[in-house]
């Protein structure tokens, strides 16, 4: 099961680490830890008279199983000027990690663009902010990057 990142202190984490793996765009970053807690209040123990009440409650929630796998995406503006593209990227990141999330290993992942797909001063590969090329070559290029994290 996949999980989004929220917090930025795991976000800042998992910077703080080497990057695990690297593709000529996009660097991979892992921690296999949970992620922070979030600040929510927590649950209130249930009453004794309940019939549930009597059953072995655990501290651990759903949504910090240690079987999930959280993921964050970060498009950074100097690296993709437009909005537009930015957005592209992260759903390419996200989608590519939906459909490899079963042969990651567990914990806290981290896809992030290290180097634009335009660069400045070269003539432009993709015309479009949001072309079917670029979407395409995100798409095969994070492919290639999650089946090597899965190895």
């Amino acid at each position: 099961m996949i999980r989004r990142l929220l917090q930025r202190r795991d976000f800042e984490r998992l910077l703080a680490v080497p990057a695990r793996l690297r593709s000529a765009h996009f660097a991979v970053h892992h921690l296999p830890a949970r992620p922070s807690a979030s600040g929510k209040l927590a649950p209130t123990p249930l009453p004794a008279e309940l019939s549930t009440g009597s059953s072995t409650v655990s501290d651990e929630t759903v949504d910090n199983s240690p079987r999930a796998v959280w993921f964050g995406a970060v498009v950074p503006k100097r690296h993709a000027r437009r909005a537009v593209t930015r957005n592209l990227l992260r759903r390419q990141i996200y989608t590519a990690a939906g459909r490899h999330a079963a042969a990651l290993p567990r914990g806290l992942w981290l896809v992030r663009l290290h180097r634009p797909f335009n660069p400045p001063g070269q003539p432009p590969r993709f015309r479009s902010a949001a072309s079917d090329a670029l979407r395409r070559a995100a798409a095969a290029e994070l492919d290639h990057l999650m089946r090597r994290a899965a190895s």
